[in-house]
């Protein structure tokens, strides 16, 4: 089943690379408008949140729409992995409100050494 939107995690990223890759990805991109310490654009028809160092050296990027090109955000992390050559995190499903907290904690990397679920803890 499609997510409702898209979020991964980005270890040391450019702005500039991700920009690249969402407009090859997704679809053009407007340019970055700073919101707080967000950035907000849109990539084709869709609006991304970029919140640097989200956690530590991690970047999240955030596609608010059902209408990407993936299906979830795994699928997504393994493209940005091929596209942008730096670890990539997301969760391994979708978010459920009723999660406990050792699933919250568990993540799938993509990176050189391959996919695999991890424990991160972010808070």
């Amino acid at each position: 089943m499609r997510q409702p939107d898209i979020e991964i995690y980005l270890r040391d990223a450019s702005q500039d690379a991700v920009t690249e890759w969402l407009n090859q990805a997704v679809g053009s991109c407007s340019a970055w408008q700073a919101k707080g310490k967000t950035f907000k654009c849109r990539a084709g028809d869709i609006p991304v949140t970029w919140l640097p160092k989200a956690v530590g050296k991690w970047h999240s990027l955030l596609l608010e729409s059902d209408a990407t090109p993936w299906e979830d955000d795994v699928a997504c992390a393994r493209d940005a992995y091929q596209a942008i050559g730096v670890e990539i995190r997301c969760a391994p499903g979708g978010w459920q409100e009723e999660e406990t907290v050792e699933d919250a904690d568990r993540w799938i990397s993509v990176s050189e050494r391959g996919e695999a679920e991890i424990l991160w803890r972010t808070d």
